[in-house]
């Protein structure tokens, strides 16, 4: 430690550099633990520093080392004399005075170094000179390996190469691991990597046979199909996980402002959730197997399958499409209930002596078609006794499994459908199946098991199109499908009032929704590919909304949150219209002013297309009865003495009557007329707002 008293804070010391320059440089500062010293130059307008050990300090300055002072060696006397006598020989006096000269006692430097100043002022007019060489160097200051210590500085450097190192060892390791697990030409690819990593984290139980039935008045469900052939062929993520049979996890890909990709995970609870491996006879057992029972008990069940196009309803409800187009029935829902009504029949409940009969019709444009007859077009009214009456519904009787199979295929070969980018069979309305039970003596009725299969619900958000046709058709389903999950909810509060007059679905199911023995099951089917994750959302979100069981117990209907405005005047307006104010009060989100007022014009244009075409077909008739009054004038005529003014009087008179019938008509066309131009400039309304950006 003496050896540090020469060293002091603010010292002038040669230092070397690391490419062997050698220059003056300050003492800023001294570790007495680490016997190092911080030193500070001024170099090219900025001020640089180091830390070096006291050890090369001192080799470099050993004047500064008092373990390396040499005794003062006193010059001769000779040689002072004789340096006298030549200072005297210059006529000098004053050098006899002058002390004698000192030898300098530090050691000799090397032959490279130069003193501190020379050397600063030499690079600062850059003609510094080049680094000695290497043996120079060594003779100098040693190397670690001769037993130096290394400086706090070089160790932290060396700390930061080896993270480095390793950071990029493992980075290459991931990508290798990456490029063997996944093809990263896939633009998708990182999407399929944080799914997998989110799925390795869930323990997975999905529902088997084992699993108890419970007993629900309205349940709802969700089944999620297997990938097909497109979405594979498209390498698509598969954004849907069903880690147990309650739970449904939707991995919905987004994008930062930087475009960095991550995952949206969101959960949905149901009472019961089928994933991929799920059959159709597992689906049955637990959505619509419990309420055949209910139809013997003399109640009314309803089982219908809801979904996007392409999301597999047809085939869960109807069975599989073989690939000639054609359709298995025996595989569907439709068949599996009959099969178990059957069984009932003839065994369990055989005393009640029933029959059973089937119905099978659709639903399209807000119309209602009998795909059992010819496809002829049926009036929905309602009787003296407030029930509702579908006017000519065929119902055919049915005595075994292969006779409702038959009447199965045949509606399916005339229902209405079109193909699209997700199915060649596109299911465009909504076709409702009808199992009847009456008593056999009174052909009274006794219980009823609607069996639906719903019309994609993607098509309901399409009431902008250009096409009329297109337009009403999904009018009709956004509407339907609205008052449909009213109802439902409606049901588990008994007395709530039904929006049934909102839609002609919900007017045709009237009774199912009424008493305590009535049950319902919903079954929500959701696509997996990434391109479906927004119709997949919103397909939970309305089979959530129809129970809102969240995360706790099960909540059989849960009322909605709002009450009706107090400034609608619901005794003013039609019972279509006051039921579809009341869809918008419900569904404030999705049904907006505007949207109900394009509703409420659609009724009423429906209505009047009705009104026009019953009175075209009473002018029709009597333009049958008018034909032979024209006749009859005639053959007067052929008299030759006929009373010509009776004649004339009578003519006039049917003339008039043909007249007012057709002016009548006319006008209610017109009327129609000007109901569809309404129509159709609120549809360009609604479809130019929705372009408008929304206001900053």
């Amino acid at each position: 430690m003496a050896d540090l008293v020469m060293l002091r804070v603010g010292l002038n010391v040669d230092i070397q550099r690391t490419d062997g320059r050698i220059h003056s440089a300050v003492i800023s500062g001294i570790n007495a633990e680490t016997r190092s010293a911080t030193v500070e130059w001024f170099e090219k307008g900025e001020t640089k520093g180091k830390e070096i050990e006291v050890e090369a300090i001192f080799s470099l300055n050993p004047h500064l080392n008092p373990q390396q002072h040499p005794e003062p060696v006193a010059q001769p006397q000779r040689e002072v004399s004789t340096a006298k006598s030549n200072k005297s020989s210059t006529g000098s006096g004053t050098d006899a005075t002058r002390p004698p000269n000192k030898v300098s006692s530090a050691r000799a430097r090397p032959s490279y170094v130069r003193q501190p100043a020379q050397q600063a002022q030499k690079e600062q007019n850059g003609q510094a000179e080049p680094p000695p060489p290497q043996e120079a160097r060594k003779s100098v200051i040693p190397t670690a390996a001769g037993g130096r210590r290394k400086s706090n500085v070089v160790k932290e450097i060396e700390k930061i190469k080896q993270k480095r190192d390793e950071r990029r060892q493992m980075q290459q390791a991931i990508r290798e691991h990456v490029e063997a697990e996944y093809d990263t030409s896939d633009p998708n690819w990182e999407f399929k990597a944080m799914i997998k990593e989110f799925r390795s984290h869930l323990e997975f139980r999905p529902i088997t046979s084992s699993d108890p039935i419970e007993n629900h008045q309205i349940c709802v469900c969700v089944r999620k199909r297997p990938m097909n052939k497109k979405e594979l062929g498209r390498a698509e993520p598969d954004v849907l996980t069903v880690p147990n049979k309650e739970n449904v996890m939707v991995h919905e890909p987004k994008l930062k402002v930087d475009l960095t990709k991550y995952l949206e995970n969101q959960n949905f609870r149901f009472d019961y959730a089928f994933d991929e491996h799920a059959s159709n006879d597992m689906v049955y057992r637990y959505t619509a197997k419990p309420l055949v029972e209910s139809i013997f008990e003399g109640g009314m069940a309803t089982c219908f399958a809801y979904g996007q196009t392409g999301s597999g309803k047809t085939h869960t409800m109807g069975g599989d499409f073989t690939t000639k187009g054609q359709q298995d029935c025996a595989k569907g829902i439709y068949c599996l209930a009959a099969k178990d009504v059957f069984r009932l029949l003839h065994s369990k409940y055989k005393k009640l002596d029933l029959v059973v009969g089937a119905s099978y019709f659709e639903i399209y444009s807000g119309k209602v078609f009998d795909l059992l007859n010819k496809k002829i077009r049926l009036r929905v009214l309602e009787d003296h006794k407030q029930q509702v009456q579908v006017v000519g519904l065929r119902e055919e009787p049915v005595d075994s499994v292969e006779d409702v199979l038959q009447l199965i295929q045949h509606g399916n070969n005339v229902r209405t459908s079109g193909q699209t980018s997700a199915n060649q069979h596109s299911s465009r309305s909504h076709a409702v199946f009808q199992l009847i039970l009456r008593y056999r003596q009174k052909n009274k009725l006794h219980g009823k098991f609607s069996l639906i299969d719903l019309a994609g619900n993607e098509r309901g958000v399409d009431t902008s199109s250009s096409d009329r046709q297109t337009r009403m058709e999904g009018a009709e389903i956004n509407k339907s499908l609205l008052a449909l999950k009213e109802c439902i909810r409606a049901l588990g509060r008994n007395g709530a009032h039904l929006p049934f007059r909102a839609s002609k679905l919900t007017q045709v199911l009237r009774d199912s929704f009424i008493g305590e023995k009535s049950r319902t099951c919903m079954i929500a089917m959701v696509s997996p590919g990434m391109s479906c994750c927004e119709h997949t959302l919103n397909t939970l979100r309305y089979a959530d909304r129809v129970k809102e069981l969240g995360p706790g117990g099960p909540v059989e209907g849960k009322p909605a949150e709002v009450s009706p405005p107090a400034n609608i005047a619901m005794g003013t307006m039609s019972p279509q219209n006051s039921d579809l104010a009341m869809l918008k009060t419900s569904n404030q989100e999705e049904v907006s002013e505007e949207l109900l007022t394009f509703h409420q014009v659609m009724n009423k244009m429906q209505e009047m297309e009705e009104e026009v075409q019953d009175d075209h077909k009473t002018i029709i008739e009597q333009s049958q009865k008018w034909l032979q009054e024209d006749k009859r004038l005639m053959k007067i005529t052929e008299d030759v003495d006929y009373d010509v003014e009776a004649y004339a009087k009578q003519l006039d008179t049917l003339l008039a009557k043909k007249i007012q019938a057709l002016t009548a008509l006319r006008e209610k066309i017109q009327t129609f007329r000007g109901e569809m131009q309404e129509e159709e400039t609120l549809s360009r309304n609604m479809k130019s707002n929705s372009k408008r950006p929304p206001n900053k």
